[in-house]
């Protein structure tokens, strides 16, 4: 059943990424666009992202932060089997629940491990009290959801397929949609034409993005907007207004 959701309102969330690897620069984060982008789909707008340590005390101030500012807060990282991964521990104290063994999440682990379940492994069972799961259909190690609290795995394959079981499950807004006009030129050249044509046409935002190919300057102008109609006549604008200017811009992404 797709929950009940208001075309109107614009709802926003927020994304936690914590892990020492992050920070050090050893792991590079590669979930924030791919969980950017879902959002958008679902009518939800991606408002702030965070980056914390392996640390309850910075983990609890974020979480407690992020959930109370947005309607959704997304975190990635720390739900594994070894002794570091202190996420549940951290958002169950920042919430005041216990951490108890989920039996739906340790009898999903059981089916997958059998007899190769570990106390380690068993770790991945383990909610904030109250939580609901959230599946995973690579690992079998499921996900949590505490309220408006959604807590993930931090590889991003994993991550991609708890976020694909949560599907039309959230309630949002309009969805966002995009379209692209480009050129070769360079985006300071236009950047008069762009802010132009985007008070031009009230609801749509234009997204600048350069790019050097081949000894040229290009650039490609992402058109967002929630109404096709405005993003059509946004794009047809920014087409004209680039062509006036004296350039061959396509409608489309170079």
């Amino acid at each position: 059943m797709t929950p009940a959701t208001d075309p109107d309102r614009v709802y926003t969330a927020a994304l936690l990424i914590i892990g020492d690897e992050i920070l050090s620069g050893r792991t590079q984060d590669a979930n924030l666009a791919y969980l950017a982008k879902w959002l958008g789909v679902q009518g939800i707008r991606l408002k702030e992202v965070r980056v914390v340590a392996d640390d309850h005390a910075a983990i609890g101030d974020a979480v407690n932060a992020l959930r109370n500012a947005y309607d959704y807060l997304f975190t990635t990282g720390g739900i594994g089997p070894t002794h570091d991964d202190i996420t549940v521990d951290a958002i169950a104290a920042a919430l005041g629940v216990d951490v108890i063994v989920h039996p739906a999440a340790r009898a999903i682990l059981e089916k997958y491990y059998g007899d190769k379940l570990t106390d380690a492994r068993l770790r991945m069972a383990r909610v904030p009290d109250g939580a609901e799961l959230i599946e995973n259909p690579r690992t079998g190690a499921p996900g949590i959801r505490y309220g408006n609290v959604f807590i993930m795995a931090g590889v991003p394959a994993i991550t991609q397929g708890m976020l694909a079981a949560l599907d039309g499950q959230l309630p949002g807004g309009k969805p966002v949609l995009s379209r692209t006009v480009a050129a070769w030129t360079a985006e300071s050249a236009v950047a008069a034409t762009l802010g132009a044509v985007e008070k031009a046409n009230p609801g749509t935002q234009i997204g600048s993005y350069p790019f050097w190919r081949e000894g040229r300057t290009g650039a490609n102008f992402v058109i967002r907007a929630t109404d096709p109609a405005l993003l059509s006549a946004c794009a047809a604008a920014l087409l004209t207004a680039l062509t006036d200017a004296g350039l061959d811009p396509v409608d489309g992404e170079l």
